[in-house]
């Protein structure tokens, strides 16, 4: 299996739109109704919404190919960027997401260990996210990791108000 992370650009802005809506529909269309998955995929992976966080210095994106073929992405943010203010010594991990028929063999672990590599790079001391309370395959991933549950924030899917968790992770020099 060869493994490829490549940081993406705008010249990659199709395929990332293609990706998040594929892997974002894939993960969370049982848990929601097919109205409010629509109106979450029609905002949040615009030309123009994408465009924005791929020009904005302090989020980065990073495609993973397996074999060629686009498996996943990952998406990391700093400083302001960050959905939640969580300080200049934090790194945010916004997106792990992976095609479902690429799940399961330790490419989650690749994209997670890249963002941590960021964070040290970085000389940043916490590495955090937030995840759908409801996601318990990726709360269960991220607690292997070494996150813990610090925090609630409201995210909205179309009409419906949710609940995530912000979970944390302290890095150690």
């Amino acid at each position: 299996m060869l493994i490829e992370l490549k940081h993406a650009s705008l010249a990659h802005i199709e395929l990332i739109i293609a990706i998040g809506k594929e892997t974002f529909y894939e993960s969370f269309k049982n848990e929601n109704t097919e109205e409010n998955m629509k109106h979450y995929l029609a905002t949040a992976f615009t030309s123009e919404k994408i465009s924005a966080e791929l020009n904005n210095p302090h989020s980065r994106f990073y495609l993973l190919f397996v074999d060629e073929q686009l498996a996943g992405y990952l998406k990391v943010n700093t400083y302001s960027a960050q959905s939640e203010n969580m300080g200049d010594e934090a790194l945010e991990v916004e997106r792990i997401y992976l095609k479902k028929s690429f799940q399961k063999l330790g490419l989650g672990k690749e994209l997670m260990d890249k963002a941590i590599d960021i964070a040290v790079e970085e000389s940043k001391t916490i590495i955090w996210l937030g995840v759908w309370e409801k996601n318990e395959n990726a709360i269960a991933f991220y607690s292997k990791a070494g996150f813990e549950k610090s925090g609630k924030k409201i995210f909205y899917m179309g009409d419906e108000q949710q609940t995530d968790f912000i979970m944390k992770k302290t890095l150690r020099g």
